[in-house]
């Protein structure tokens, strides 16, 4: 296992800080940031958690400080199916069901399907029920949903920023793994570098082939506000809104 140390000074360099601009952050001297990330010194787990804090860690990263400095992890990581987490299961299946009849989905920190509503079955009519293990996977895949998506150039950019962006954040290895194997997949569209706005844009739709005429979808990000647990700080829900009043209708008769 990596040491404390070296972990420290990894995610300082990750959050592009100076010692100098830690140890204010953090209101600790940069001497001492030197010595702790040198070994020359030894963090108290109050220490550790400061840091955490000021770099803004997640939950899983900050147990992995402590448990590299010889400390207990502070933050659980409870299953779903836990008797505890009753009310976060409570939240989670109110927000999908109110969502419906339009799609959403509960998924983890590298996007695996955790639940959706009755609303997915029209996103992933026909898609391998292996590749929708995973959404990005079932977003992109050529046996998944990208052959159906008109703008399929223009949303496969927008998820990838969306995951480096993520990457960045977490420095998750499995994420980066993922997003090698998403950039390995075709594509015969142009995919903008930067997300620059036609006339009158307001968001990145999905546009979506549909026997009853092209369907456009716009998504919203919803975490939990005050997370303790690393099973919940990791989950997140992504609900699709009708972009237009034909996709309203369609998926208004279709859960009829």
């Amino acid at each position: 296992m990596t040491s404390v140390g070296p972990l420290l000074r990894g995610w300082r360099e990750n959050r592009r800080l100076s010692q100098l601009d830690l140890s204010v952050a953090a209101d600790i001297s940069t001497r001492h940031i030197s010595f702790l990330e040198t070994g020359r010194a030894r963090p108290s787990r109050e220490m550790i958690l400061r840091i955490a804090d000021c770099l803004d860690l997640p939950l899983r990263e900050r147990n992995r400080l402590l448990l590299s400095a010889g400390f207990a992890p502070v933050y659980g990581e409870t299953s779903l199916s836990n008797p505890r987490m009753a009310a976060i299961q409570a939240a989670i299946r109110q927000v999908l069901t109110g969502h419906e009849p339009y799609p959403a989905v509960v998924v983890d920190q590298r996007w695996n399907l955790v639940d959706a509503n009755a609303g997915l079955a029209l996103l992933a009519d026909g898609i391998d029920p292996d590749l929708t293990a995973n959404v990005l996977r079932a977003s992109l895949h050529p046996e998944g949903l990208a052959p159906r998506i008109v703008n399929h150039g223009e949303w496969r950019a927008h998820l990838l920023h969306r995951l480096r962006r993520q990457i960045a954040f977490t420095a998750d290895p499995e994420l980066t793994s993922l997003y090698e194997e998403l950039r390995g997949y075709p594509c015969d569209q142009p995919e903008p570098e930067i997300e620059f706005p036609g006339p009158g844009d307001i968001f990145v739709p999905m546009r979506l082939r549909h026997d009853e005429g092209e369907l456009r979808f716009f998504s919203i990000m919803a975490t939990f506000g005050t997370p303790l647990d690393v099973t919940v700080a990791e989950l997140a829900i992504e609900s699709f809104f009708p972009a237009d009043d034909h996709t309203r209708r369609v998926m208004t008769e279709f859960a009829r």
